[in-house]
Parts: structure tokens; C-alpha cells; sequence
């Protein structure tokens, strides 16, 4: 489905607005009316992964900076996109020394599986972008820290 929509921005975070027409379709193909809806999206020929979230009342796709430029557009352009219902199963793997510390600690392992969903794949996703061994590392033991309630972790407060 192609539509076209002008880049708004809250805060920090560009977007645009999806027609309901479109809304409809992919409520219909996700089977649901709540939560994130995974989508595809083309940007002048260049495939993105995303979610369709729904904020402060509003339906939103978030436009990322590399979205943006491949469009060469920017808050309060028209933006054209190709949109559609992603209902391949997203899975963000756990970095093997993160996996390792887990075993060897079950009072973490026990906290990380109790976490919500996407507090599990916040964690995951912090330490797999990290670019460097240590950083890896100095961050897998404060991830168990935190697991087990003596530090705070990406910003959070101990468990």
C-alpha cells in the first residue's frame, strides 16, 4: 500500500501520520488493534524494518534518520512510502556472553526471564550494538548486577 505524508516530529522523534484506509488494512492483517504492528517499508526502492506504534493517541510510524535520508526528506516534507504487514516473527538473539553469565548466575538468569518482553529485548539489543569487547564485557556484568539488584542498568534502577 503507498501513500504519501508530511514528516511531523515529537520530541526528538520524526513521523508520519498513516491514512485510515491503510490503518484498516493492516489492523486487519495484523489481527489486531493494540500493541506494536511490525511492518515492512519501501523508501525509494530501499527496504525497512519497523513497528507501527501507537503514542499519546495516535497511530505513528517513527521515520530514522537513514529512512530519511534515502528519502531526502526531513521534518515537514511529504515523504511517499510503500507499507505493509511484517508477519515474519522479529527475534533479537542473546549475545553469547550474556547467555554464558546467565548460566553461571541462576538468581540473574531466574530475574531476566521474569522481566517483561520488551524489557528482555531492551537488554539484548543494548549489549548486541555494542561495538567493543570491553564494552561487551563491562556491560554483561553490569547486566547481571542488575539482574540481581545491586546496579542500575541502561538507565534503569535496580530490580
Amino acid at each position: 500500500m503507498k501513500f504519501s505524508a508530511k514528516i511531523y516530529k515529537i520530541g526528538i522523534n520524526p513521523y508520519v501520520l498513516l491514512p485510515s484506509v491503510i490503518l484498516k488494512c493492516l489492523f486487519i492483517e495484523a489481527g489486531k488493534k493494540k500493541g506494536n504492528i511490525p511492518v515492512k517499508l519501501i523508501i525509494n526502492e530501499q527496504l525497512f524494518i519497523q513497528n507501527l506504534v501507537k503514542y499519546s493517541g495516535k497511530w505513528r510510524l517513527y521515520l530514522n534518520t537513514p529512512m530519511r535520508k534515502i528519502a531526502g526528506k526531513d521534518v515537514g516534507d511529504i515523504i511517499e512510502i510503500n507499507i505493509e504487514f511484517d508477519p515474519s516473527e522479529r527475534i533479537t538473539p542473546m549475545h553469547p556472553k550474556l547467555e554464558t553469565a546467565l548460566q553461571k548466575n541462576t538468581k540473574a538468569q531466574q530475574a531476566f526471564y521474569q522481566l517483561s518482553t520488551s524489557r528482555q529485548k531492551e537488554i539484548l539489543r543494548y549489549i548486541n550494538f555494542l561495538k567493543t569487547e570491553e564494552s561487551v564485557d563491562r556491560n554483561v556484568k553490569r547486566a547481571i548486577g542488575f539482574l540481581t539488584g545491586t546496579e542500575k542498568f541502561v538507565g534503569r534502577d535496580n530490580l
